[in-house]
């Protein structure tokens, strides 16, 4: 069966559902014909926006809620067969300033719905959104999922530990499972109200609003993107199959490019705006990873699926979108 056809009539909840990747992979899900259950907190600093599901609203149902609420997740996941664990604290500045917070969103909450499956619903499968960053500073690029797990900050300390249960849990209880390792997504619904996620959705930003990125050092460090239609892909192939269950893997961009490219790349898609070399901050530097991209061949070798928006197109996109919409995302 394909991804496509799996997904039809299918019972699917999607924690972080008005976020960013999570509104992204609802809008797929309507097209195929699932039942799709939106949990998200809207908590203001984070990217839960109800704008995001414009054109969908009436064909998903949508509740308010904190996944760390053991009682509410209890009742949520039942009935679902497809769980996609988005929600999270993204920001590596925040649980650096706030550890206890990020060690709440990310840790705690993690056990709350993974507790909630165990006991109410044993038989769905959760597939949790991970991140490049677990593994701190690359030994080698392109990196592998054998590469050593070695945060810099303490989100990335967190989000591993919330991978780790969610394999352990299927390991141990049966729970399927497994987890996505994330590098750069980007594109449209993305949160741009502050520079605290990452920064390609300020730069993104910026560039619109036709002022002045800053570069930090000479911009020569390499990261690769994925575009968001691409990463929900990965993530509709790893719920559709259990030959990933268990298991961590690497979804990541196909093209390297350095910030200084990357940064002059936008400023010529978009038009407007322009860029700077700026020292870098002291709080920045300290859990900077330097250059990083990702080996992905390891899934893809287990499902079908391989990126296939080209960055100059993803980033196209991407400025089409927010011209349309910019004042949904951005304080007026």
């Amino acid at each position: 069966m394909t991804a496509d056809a799996f997904y039809r009539g299918r019972r699917v909840m999607i924690t972080g559902g008005l976020g960013f990747i999570g509104s992204n992979l609802a809008h797929r899900l309507v097209t195929l014909g699932a039942d799709v259950l939106l949990v998200d907190s809207l908590i203001p600093e984070y990217g839960g926006n109800l704008f995001n599901i414009s054109g969908i609203e009436n064909k998903v149902t949508v509740n308010v809620a904190d996944v760390r609420q053991a009682s509410t997740m209890n009742y949520l996941v039942q009935g679902r067969e497809v769980i996609f664990n988005l929600a999270g604290q993204v920001s590596h500045i925040d649980s650096m300033r706030d550890p206890h917070t990020d060690l709440e969103i990310n840790c705690r909450s993690q056990l709350t719905l993974l507790e909630a499956c165990r006991h109410h619903n044993p038989g769905t499968k959760v597939i949790f959104a991970s991140t490049r960053q677990i593994y701190g500073k690359p030994d080698q690029l392109p990196v592998t999922e054998r590469h050593l797990v070695r945060p810099t900050d303490v989100n990335g300390i967190n989000k591993a530990a919330g991978e780790y249960y969610h394999l352990v849990y299927n390991n141990v209880f049966g729970v399927r499972a497994c987890a996505l390792r994330l590098t750069n997504v980007y594109g449209p619904r993305q949160l741009l109200r502050h520079n605290r996620q990452g920064f390609i959705g300020w730069f993104v930003r910026l560039v619109l609003e036709n002022k002045e990125i800053q570069v930090f050092g000479d911009g020569s460090q390499i990261r690769d993107f994925v575009y968001v239609d691409d990463a929900v892909e990965a993530f509709l192939a790893a719920g559709a199959t259990d030959t990933v269950n268990g298991e961590a893997f690497n979804v990541g961009g196909e093209e390297h490019i350095s910030h200084r490219d990357l940064v002059k790349m936008l400023v010529e898609i978009a038009g407007s705006g322009r860029y700077t070399f700026v020292e870098w901050p002291a709080d920045k530097k300290a859990i900077d990873i330097g250059s990083f991209y990702a080996d992905s061949s390891l899934f893809r070798g287990r499902v079908d699926w391989k990126p296939s928006v080209r960055l100059r197109e993803g980033f196209a996109r991407t400025f089409e979108y927010y011209r349309k919409h910019l004042r949904e995302y951005v304080p007026q």
